[in-house]
């Protein structure tokens, strides 16, 4: 006689935001006490906290995350300036410092055994490397790193978005969606669900290779209007953006 196979059981799925920021980045209010717990609340199970160019409250979010939300997995990452414009990294140990150029920075990322992401690589008004390297110079640094992001609630004119999946699928790189959450509104409304154990750099790495499918949801556009005040705010405080140093320029 024969016996039917029992139905697979579907192998979990993890949702992962690999851009957003908190209180320590110079434009963001939000401790990260909140945007992690808020990540969980929406079903995040892996956040990335990359604050401009510092990874202290990264540091100390993944240290307290199992305590405060758990279940979610804190990546320690950093949203890096480099001399072309911005980069995504995760998995640090050290801050990497702003002002270098972006294969140097991508470089030193790689070091420390982390993985390098592009942010909204067709953004007019943010720091885009698209705007300032040669198109050719571009596409190739933008084949080496680890994933695109091809959904970013925050571009909000132009086609940035969809410029950015069609440069994911033309250079064969992952194409991710983020939160780029500055607000606690924000968090956890867009990400990427994968397959795997993103918990490292090889599980990621390994996941980024697999089945993606983007969450691409978007809070109000008016929340935006937040950035300037906390940027005023934490610059009245003394917590402006990171210079670069003599070393790295």
């Amino acid at each position: 006689m024969s016996v039917e196979a029992p139905d697979a059981v579907a192998a979990p799925r993890a949702f992962v935001d690999l851009h957003c920021h908190t209180s320590a980045s110079f434009d963001s209010l939000a401790s990260p006490a909140s945007v992690i717990r808020t990540a969980a609340a929406r079903g995040v199970t892996h956040l990335a906290i990359t604050d401009h160019d510092r990874i202290d409250r990264a540091l100390r979010g993944r240290d307290a995350g199992a305590t405060i939300a758990p279940g979610l997995t804190v990546l320690v990452g950093e949203e890096i300036r480099t001399r072309g414009g911005d980069l995504i990294a995760v998995f640090l140990e050290q801050a990497v410092p702003p002002g270098m150029s972006a294969p140097d920075t991508i470089a030193a990322v790689r070091e420390q055994g982390g993985l390098v992401g592009l942010p909204h690589p067709y953004d007019r008004l943010r720091g885009s490397l698209s705007k300032s390297a040669e198109m050719t110079a571009f596409e190739s640094l933008a084949g080496s790193v680890d994933w695109i992001e091809a959904w970013n609630p925050r571009v909000l004119l132009g086609r940035g978005n969809e410029l950015a999946a069609a440069l994911a699928a033309r250079v064969g790189v992952p194409a991710v969606a983020v939160s780029d959450s500055h607000t606690t509104t924000e968090v956890g409304l867009a990400s990427t669900a994968m397959g795997g154990d993103p918990s490292t750099a090889d599980g990621l790495r390994a996941a980024l290779g697999g089945e993606l499918e983007l969450v691409t949801g978007r809070a109000s556009r008016y929340v935006r209007l937040v950035t300037p005040i906390a940027t005023l705010l934490n610059r009245l405080r003394g917590r402006g953006r990171v210079r670069p140093s003599a070393v790295a320029r």
